[in-house]
Order: structure tokens, then C-alpha cells, then sequence
């Protein structure tokens, strides 16, 4: 087991080996160490995490999406996520939101995986299902108006009934309207709408898919007990909630190539002493792990307005999460949340407390988030991590060193 221990300055993230320790004798990776999963081999640990962009029309990728997802596979990221993709028009935030529900949407897919695979990196897929937090307004467009999003009516032209495990509505000040608990028919409709979504994901190009339960989603709000209260076999005990999650990674399975890792984001805790306990997320993984589950990405349930001591201020904060998950499942874990100071991603991977670093926001902020930290941690060549060309100016062409607009690495201090 590890110490984690906070200073008080906000770059250090400290992690302490516990007294008695082995010492370790194989060679320790850390943030740049190659990572092989099944029939993929990643160039280093670092992700670029899915997150919604609000930037399609009918559902498809278009050159938005080539260059901003390009930009990241060039500048160094690993494996390179979208936004959640959809797997049916209802499973979306907004109407300017993208899915692969249609297979006249496997073209922009497919653009996208080649310049992700031309840069370098390996191009992943994340399914998913909005469930009661659909219908919404995009947040830059007002949406968080008030501190809350904003759900839209039904009979608004963007909007829709949400479905859910029960009818329960999202709350809080921006999600009240009335929702559509899912009937056992609906749901395997969705099973075969996420099988159906993988099969064009193959035939895009993605070599990775991750499935979405996470973030008070579709996914998510069948594990928690705050969303989820039905009678049938979806609902009451833990095996019951974990149904929908199971069934769905079976579809999936069942036409995903067996080459390509398959992986899920679960929302693992509620921070609510009502909704998902880490204890039944735990449990949940073991299960999926049993389905062909190949690597666990941690995250938050979001199925609560009300919080009891969230700590999205804390550094690293699902770390201690993921590394249970990690010893206990025996299955390859990864997670987010303010891990973006490059010493803080490192040391996550040296104490091999997660295999993967996937990164949000760090990503949007800077697309050569990994070349700026290789710099950072003092790596060789930080840019062996750009295209191969890029590299040969960049390296042997320096000129005026500090007119290149990267600092050179003895400069850093």
C-alpha cells in the first residue's frame, strides 16, 4: 500500500512507498513507457480523455473533429478519445452532439481515425447513453446559468424525453422535467443499439472502445440506488443494478474484435451515502471483468445535486480508488482528475498505482500536453513524441534557441 501526501504546494504530489516494502525487481514505467493491451501497443501512458465538444450536425464528425482530434494525436497523446459517441439520438446532451447511431456516420468516423493513426497514436471510440442529463442546452450557450445546466422541455425543438432506469428526474434547479422509465424491451433495444455502434466502430477504424457508466449517464444511473429504484430484475440488489452494465458489455463483445481492448468508465462512487458505494463499484468490476472487461477506467457516479465532501479539488483524488480496483479485481485501471502537472501524472505510473494517465482538460488547454511534460520530467527528447519530420526541425534546426517558442530544457528553472 501507498501513502499519499499533500504539501502545500499545489505542483507536489508526493506518494510514499509503506515501511517494509519490497524493493521492485523489474524496471518501473513510468509516464512515457510503452503499454501493450491485448493487440495494441500505446507509445506511452498518456490518454487524451473523451469529453463533449458540442460541435456536430446530425450526429457526425466533420473537419472540426479531424483537426482538433489530430492536433492531439500530433502532439504527443497516446491514445486519442472523442467526445461520447451516442448510440441512439436520445443518448445525446445536445442536438449539436455526436453518435454513431447511423451507419451515414461512419464516414466522419472514419477520417478521424486516420489522422489520429497518421500521428502517431491509436485512435479510441467511448459508447454511451446521456439517459436522464440528455435534452440539455450546450453550457457555453447559458446552460450553467444559475450554477446549473439547463435540461430543455420536451416540446422544444431541441429537446426530448429522457429515459432512465426509473422516473425519476436528474433535480437539482436545472433538471425537472418529467422522465421515461425504460420498459425490459427498450433496454435490449439499447443492448443491440451499443452492439450495433461497436460494429460500425470497427469498420471506422477505432482500435479501443470504452463503454460510458459513468457521470450520472445512462450507465451510471442503473448502478446507483438514487436513480435506479425498480422492481424488476434491473433494480434493487447490487446484481440486479449491474444487469444493464453486463448485458450491454456482452453485446458489445459479441462483434468487437477480440484483438482490440475493450474497456469501461465507471462512475464508482456517488459521494452520497444514498447512491453507488465504492464497495459495489468494486464488486461490479469483478463481474465485468468475468464479461471481458479488459481494463477499468475510474470516475465519479454524478447521481447526486446534493455532494457530501466532494473532493474535486484534490489532487489525484481517484487515485486511491483505481489502485483497489487495480490489487483487488486484477484487472488494468485507469483515471482522471487533476492530474495534469506532469510530476503528478509520473509518479501515479511509477507507483504503479494506474496503468493509463488520461487527461481532460490539460488536453484541451495545450495539444502538446505530453511534449511539454516529457520537457518537464527531463525525458531525452521530449520531441521524439511529435511526427517524425516535426522532429528533425525541431531538433536540428534550432537556430536561435529561445526564438524556437519552446524554452530549451536547461532554461526550464
Amino acid at each position: 500500500m501507498h501513502q499519499e501526501v499533500h504539501t502545500h504546494d499545489a505542483r507536489q504530489l508526493r506518494i510514499l512507498e509503506s515501511p517494509g516494502s519490497l524493493p521492485r525487481t523489474l524496471p518501473m514505467p513510468d509516464l512515457f513507457s510503452p503499454y501493450t493491451i491485448k493487440g495494441v501497443t500505446l507509445r506511452n501512458r498518456t490518454v487524451m480523455s473523451p469529453m463533449t465538444m458540442y460541435n456536430s450536425v446530425d450526429g457526425k464528425l466533420d473537419d472540426y473533429h479531424v483537426c482538433y482530434l489530430g492536433a492531439r494525436a500530433a502532439g504527443g497523446f497516446a491514445l486519442v478519445f472523442g467526445e461520447q459517441m451516442a448510440i441512439t439520438p436520445d443518448g445525446r446532451t445536445t442536438t449539436s452532439c455526436a453518435g454513431i447511431w447511423s451507419d451515414d456516420q461512419i464516414e466522419g468516423h472514419a477520417r478521424v481515425c486516420a489522422i489520429i493513426k497518421r500521428m502517431g497514436a491509436v485512435p479510441a471510440i467511448q459508447l454511451g447513453h446521456t439517459g436522464r442529463k440528455g435534452s440539455e442546452l450546450p453550457p457555453h450557450k447559458g446552460a450553467f446559468g444559475g450554477g446549473a445546466k439547463k435540461q430543455l422541455p420536451p416540446d422544444h425543438p431541441d429537446g426530448w424525453t429522457c429515459r432512465a432506469p426509473s422516473a425519476i428526474p436528474f433535480g437539482g434547479p436545472g433538471h425537472n422535467h418529467p422522465v421515461h422509465a425504460l420498459s425490459i424491451d427498450e433496454i435490449a433495444q439499447l443492448h443491440q443499439a451499443y452492439a450495433q455502434a461497436a460494429r460500425r466502430a470497427a469498420e471506422a477504424g477505432y482500435e479501443w472502445l470504452e463503454m460510458h457508466y459513468a457521470h450520472g449517464y445512462l450507465g451510471s444511473s442503473f448502478l446507483s440506488p438514487l436513480a435506479n429504484q425498480r422492481t424488476d430484475r434491473y433494480g434493487g440488489s447490487l446484481e440486479n443494478r449491474a444487469r444493464f452494465h453486463l448485458e450491454a458489455l456482452a453485446a458489445v463483445r459479441a462483434v468487437w474484435p477480440e484483438r482490440y481492448p475493450l474497456t469501461m468508465r465507471l462512475g464508482c462512487d456517488d459521494f452520497h451515502p444514498d447512491g453507488t458505494q465504492f464497495e459495489d463499484a468494486l464488486q461490479a468490476v469483478r463481474w465485468m471483468k468475468e464479461h471481458g472487461l479488459d481494463l477499468a477506467d475510474l470516475s465519479m457516479g454524478g447521481n447526486a445535486t446534493q455532494l457530501v465532501d466532494p473532493p474535486f479539488n484534490q489532487v489525484g483524488f481517484m487515485l486511491s480508488r483505481a489502485q483497489r480496483v487495480r490489487e483487488e479485481v486484477g484487472i488494468p485501471v485507469a483515471t482522471s482528475w487533476n492530474l495534469g502537472i506532469p510530476e503528478n501524472a509520473d509518479r501515479a505510473i511509477r507507483d504503479e498505482r494506474i496503468d493509463l494517465v488520461m487527461l481532460g482538460r490539460p488536453a484541451l488547454a495545450n495539444p502538446h500536453w505530453p511534449v511539454w511534460a516529457a520537457r518537464e520530467l527531463g525525458h531525452a527528447s521530449p520531441f521524439s513524441l511529435v511526427p517524425e519530420d516535426w522532429r528533425w526541425w525541431l531538433e536540428n534546426f534550432r537556430g536561435h534557441a529561445p526564438s524556437i517558442g519552446w524554452p530549451d530544457h536547461g532554461a526550464r528553472r
